[in-house]
């Protein structure tokens, strides 16, 4: 599977990888306008922490390649994801395909009554560093997943409020 116009083949990323992290949240907002916020990427960094986001390639829909930036000090982590399924206003698929981050990620939403909607962030990352990443994983872990709990729930709020998109 190589994109169009990348040269990059995305056979080994598509496929889950160890590091796996969840999280979720209700927002007190209608689905199609929960996805629209989720996908207005370059807002993303309203409610990621440190993290500048940005459409390299493309319009933000299927095929376009998006890249965050997340600088923390002297650290700069730079995540690159091909956007591979738009399934409006339920699920859009992305598949990290930078240096580091690698592997397929997930964005639902589940409309549930009284006009809000569930939101599931869901990732496999590849852990870089061989048998070394896998022992390093579950130390790692709780703050990943502590980390895209807090951006979601902002992320929720800033939904309620009508801030995004």
């Amino acid at each position: 599977m190589t994109e169009p116009g990348s040269g990059e083949d995305l056979r080994d990323v598509v496929r889950p990888g160890a590091g796996e992290v969840t999280a979720t949240v209700i927002v007190d907002a209608p689905a199609e306008r929960v996805f629209a916020a989720l996908t207005a990427w370059e807002r993303q960094s309203d409610w990621i922490p440190f993290t500048t986001v940005r459409v390299v390639e493309g319009d933000g829909g299927e095929g376009s390649l998006v890249e965050a930036v997340t600088a923390l000090g002297p650290a700069v982590l730079r995540d690159e994801m091909r956007v591979v399924r738009v399934d409006a206003p339920y699920e859009v698929g992305v598949v990290h395909c930078g240096k580091l981050l690698r592997g397929p990620g997930v964005l639902r939403c589940t409309p549930l009554e009284r006009d809000r909607t569930q939101v599931v962030w869901h990732e496999w990352f590849h852990l870089p560093g061989g048998p070394a990443g896998r022992v390093a994983w579950p130390v790692l872990w709780p703050g990943s997943k502590f980390g895209l709990t807090q951006a979601l729930k902002r992320f929720g709020r800033l939904v309620e409020q009508g801030r995004l998109p």
